[in-house]
């Protein structure tokens, strides 16, 4: 492929009476620049922050990036851009995007393309790449989760959820989660969480502090956010660190600083999509060392829920919003 003459399916948001919505469209198969790859999409996965983009009237786009949402894929190489060495064409990958997954085609920079774990289908690994890098970027990076710490991750059943708890579990690190109702904390329990907290009827602060001899956790994951911020902070050990990716519950809270300056505590935000492709690209290559071996031997599930035909996008986005998901939900953008 070339790119640019040819058209491709693609689901874009659009405004219809009043609303943002998911429509599918047709668009010009995307050029594929220096140090990039051109991917025919099989899978695509559907994240929070595609439901972001969705509501608040699309990202704030850089200058480059497409307003096609979808951050992560899977497919194969089609063709390569000047100067990528480390790929060939016909090569199955997943990758982390800058946008563009909703589409037949999409284009990634070479550093942030992994390997296809050859016991995994296209609906798995499009499960893995923006999922995996927002757990590896914030938990393993910026709070730096150490070898004898504790993790709290609040929304124990998202996508992001059931890789956190595999991840920091496969990784020697003891996890608590949060989930609505008995049946989900235990199925946390299941992905490796030292104990699933059912938060309809468990205050999980005082259950944190009661297992972990009244410390508290070192590092919180938190896509919840709103009143979950007082507990969150409870629930920290001294020189403990929070992260908010989401805000389920809304975005606003008041925050007593006093308990930060007691505890020594950092508190922060993050997002992905706007960090450096080369940043990027130290992710997925520490992702490939360390956490590569334990999805290709199969001991972490990417966890698919459910898989949506590319034209299904809004249901999708929808199954999303209303958090009746275990785990991911995907794309089928094409079948073999």
């Amino acid at each position: 492929m070339s790119g640019g003459s040819d058209m491709m399916r693609a689901v874009e948001f659009r405004r219809e009476a009043g609303h943002f919505v998911a429509s599918p469209t047709l668009r010009p198969v995307p050029e594929v620049a220096p140090g990039e790859v051109l991917i025919a999409v099989r899978s695509a996965g559907v994240n929070g922050h595609d439901v972001h983009q969705l509501h608040a009237g699309g990202h704030p786009l850089r200058p480059g990036e497409t307003d096609i949402p979808g951050l992560e894929v899977s497919g194969e190489i089609v063709a390569l851009g000047a100067g990528v060495a480390r790929w060939s064409v016909g090569e199955s990958v997943c990758a982390l995007l800058r946008g563009g997954g909703y589409a037949e085609y999409a284009v990634a920079p070479e550093g942030n393309i992994f390997p296809m774990p050859v016991n995994l289908d296209w609906n798995a690994a499009a499960a893995l790449p923006e999922t995996y890098c927002t757990v590896w970027s914030n938990v393993f990076i910026d709070s730096a989760l150490g070898p004898h710490e504790t993790f709290l991750m609040n929304g124990g059943t998202s996508g992001i959820g059931v890789a956190a708890i595999q991840i920091a579990h496969s990784l020697g690190r003891r996890v608590f989660a949060t989930a609505r109702g008995a049946d989900k904390a235990r199925r946390c329990e299941a992905l490796g969480a030292a104990r699933g907290i059912d938060y309809e009827t468990e205050d999980f602060a005082e259950v944190v502090m009661a297992l972990t001899g009244n410390r508290g956790v070192d590092v919180i994951l938190d896509i919840v956010a709103g009143d979950y911020l007082a507990k969150d902070i409870d629930a920290l050990a001294e020189g403990g660190r929070l992260v908010f990716i989401g805000g389920a519950r809304g975005f606003a809270a008041e925050l007593d600083i006093r308990k930060l300056m007691r505890k020594r505590l950092r508190v922060g935000g993050s997002l992905l999509r706007p960090r450096s492709d080369a940043f990027k690209a130290r992710v997925v290559a520490e992702l490939v060392e360390q956490v590569w071996p334990h999805v290709c031997s199969g001991r972490i599930d990417p966890m698919v829920d459910r898989s949506f035909a590319l034209e299904e996008a809004a249901d999708a986005i929808a199954h999303v919003e209303g958090r009746r998901h275990f785990g991911k939900v995907v794309l089928e953008v094409s079948r073999p």
